[in-house]
């Protein structure tokens, strides 16, 4: 595979770690990292850069159908294993393990609402390898986004929390493995 990339046209990117937001212009030359979870990691000449999987495009790749094909439950609500699965396709930019593998994820609750309309909400607690790390917003917000395309969810949040504090004991084993930590 090709790693080495020209840009078709002007995306918008969050730099890594700081998290902020820039626009990488149309024939900027890159160098793909990381594919992983519909999100690239791209090396620029200023530092390296998230794209979302709706901009592959701009990457020369092909953009995923991003609809969950799963089952609700008896009663409508969705199905946790579904919910589990798309955790699982979250990536942290730098790290080639998911979030759930990598021990971020610390609860998962599927509540049901009444108000404003009723439905499924979907609450995670999860935290981040490192406290400075700005690219927090951004993983959570992907998780947020994989998460509302289970069927019968209709809201998520997902909260960034430090305690307790992340350490290298919560990846599991298959993590730990990916990472060569055993």
């Amino acid at each position: 595979m090709n790693r080495e990339r020209t840009l078709a046209r002007d995306v918008v990117a969050t730099q890594i770690p700081s998290g902020d937001k820039q626009t990488l212009p149309q024939n900027a030359r890159v160098f793909l990292h990381q594919t992983l979870g519909g999100s690239y990691t791209v090396q620029t000449d200023f530092g390296l850069f998230r794209i979302d999987g709706r901009d592959g495009d701009a990457l020369g790749e092909q953009v995923a159908a991003s609809a969950v094909v799963a089952p609700t439950l008896a009663d409508g609500a969705p199905d946790p294993e579904a919910i589990w699965a798309q955790l699982r396709q979250v990536y942290d930019p730098e790290i080639p393990v998911n979030i759930v593998d990598l021990g971020l994820v610390y609860t998962m609750e599927v509540v049901k609402v009444t108000e404003p309309e009723a439905g499924y909400r979907v609450d995670v607690a999860m935290t981040l390898t490192a406290p400075g790390c700005g690219m927090g917003p951004a993983i959570a917000e992907d998780a947020k986004g994989k998460i509302l395309l289970v069927p019968g969810v209709s809201a998520a949040d997902v909260r960034i929390t430090w305690e307790p504090p992340w350490n290298q004991q919560m990846i599991s084993e298959e993590g730990k493995m990916k990472l060569g930590l055993i």
